[in-house]
């Protein structure tokens, strides 16, 4: 059974997807329906914009979804998935590639939750952080002692988790985790606290937006970071997508059930190979592989 995986921000790069531009006319197609729908040349900015126009999250965002969808698309008849997943914004172009959204409506929910994400960052000063070499449930006691806004975020992969909340909460829990045997704890760079209760304001707007689009019944399951199981109600897929934003991706979990129900490999959809990197941590042996036209 094959699982295809999409990727979630931080995967971007310059010059992404102009290759799948050039060569195909059903990408070049894709590429400038997004810039109509976003009113904006994110093309532009995807194939030669600096590092520091990608690292915007309004930017990253849509960015990393065209490349996964467009790339997807392109794929044609080849493209039969028995499941898929996404990892945080990756859910968006799973749900785009198991027929539960078309392209334009998932490329406006992206931008929407890009949008409202920035805004929740800019309320309250807030950060991530990664922290290895420790087992979970050490990380999350450790989070809970501390006083302030800090949760586990991202279960990544056995002993990679990351952490999310108000700087000076992170800050203490980085300290404190290194304590309790952390072989690193990193602040990212990022702009803000994502999937920790400090994006409820964004939470808000996703759902208003979610409630405005048409689901449809998915050709096969999505399993969902909120869950981390196999999911095919449109209804319930909408509930998980507007709870993701504040909860954690139980990207291990996800990795763990799929194996369990039947993936035999999983292709990576999109920029960089930082999922395959993540199968790899949970089974050295399971083949995987990027999605090329």
């Amino acid at each position: 059974m094959k699982a295809y995986v999409f990727p979630g921000q931080g995967a971007q790069f310059t010059g992404m997807g102009k290759d799948l531009y050039d060569n195909s006319s059903l990408a070049k197609e894709m590429f400038e329906k997004a810039n109509e729908v976003l009113g904006f040349d994110i093309v532009k900015i995807m194939f030669e914009g600096t590092e520091e126009e990608l690292k915007q999250t309004k930017v990253t965002q849509p960015a990393i979804f065209l490349h996964s969808t467009i790339l997807a698309a392109c794929l044609g008849d080849s493209f039969q998935p028995d499941m898929v997943a996404g990892h945080s914004l990756g859910e968006f172009s799973a749900l785009v590639a198991n027929g539960t959204l078309n392209f334009e409506d998932a490329l406006r929910l992206v931008y929407q939750r890009a949008l409202a994400m920035q805004k929740a960052c800019e309320i309250e000063p807030s950060t991530m952080a990664a922290i290895l070499g420790l087992e979970d449930d050490v990380v999350e006691r450790v989070c809970k002692e501390i006083n302030g806004v800090v949760v586990a975020a991202n279960y990544n992969c056995p002993g990679q988790l990351v952490i999310s909340g108000s700087i000076a909460a992170v800050e203490e829990a980085c300290i404190k985790l290194t304590e309790a045997g952390a072989k690193r704890a990193l602040l990212l760079p990022v702009g803000g606290a994502f999937h920790s209760p400090l994006m409820e304001p964004a939470r808000e707007e996703l759902a208003a937006a979610i409630e405005k689009t048409q689901f449809n019944q998915p050709k096969c399951p999505v399993y969902q970071n909120v869950t981390a199981s196999a999911v095919s109600n449109p209804d319930e897929i909408k509930r998980n997508l507007v709870s993701q934003l504040t909860a954690p991706v139980r990207w291990t979990q996800t990795m763990n059930q799929m194996i369990s129900d039947g993936a035999t490999e999983v292709i990576e959809v999109g920029p960089g190979k930082v999922l395959q990197g993540l199968f790899k941590k949970v089974d050295r042996a399971f083949p995987c592989s990027s999605a090329s036209i």
